[in-house]
């Protein structure tokens, strides 16, 4: 194969998006929380034991969390989640359009 057989193709940011998926934010949403709390878990040297016993979350919640398995979790979940790990974060979203690619994309 050469160079010539192959398209580049610059992704969105979110590669739940760029594979069509209808809840492509909230997915990606999910994964950058459950991301951070994996960081604050690691950086701290919690186990899920030490982590469920420091919050009001189960250890299986936690473990969950680890192993990418983020389909009983709500979004407002794991914000409180990741801030009763780190009471000093701020948690922000922005609610904004969709960019002209993405729109011209959908069409």
């Amino acid at each position: 194969m050469n160079e010539s057989e192959f398209e580049l193709i610059e992704g969105s940011g979110n590669v739940y998006r760029d594979l069509g998926d209808p809840e492509a934010d909230l997915k990606h949403a999910k994964a950058v929380l459950a991301a951070r709390i994996i960081m604050t878990l690691d950086e701290r040297g919690l186990s899920v034991r030490k982590a469920a016993a420091l919050t009001p979350f189960a250890a299986a919640d936690f473990s969950r969390i680890r192993n990418a398995d983020l389909g009983r979790f709500t979004l407002d979940r794991l914000m409180r989640m990741l801030c009763s790990l780190d009471g000093k974060l701020r948690v922000t979203i922005r609610v904004d359009t969709k960019p002209e690619r993405d729109a011209a994309m959908a069409t």
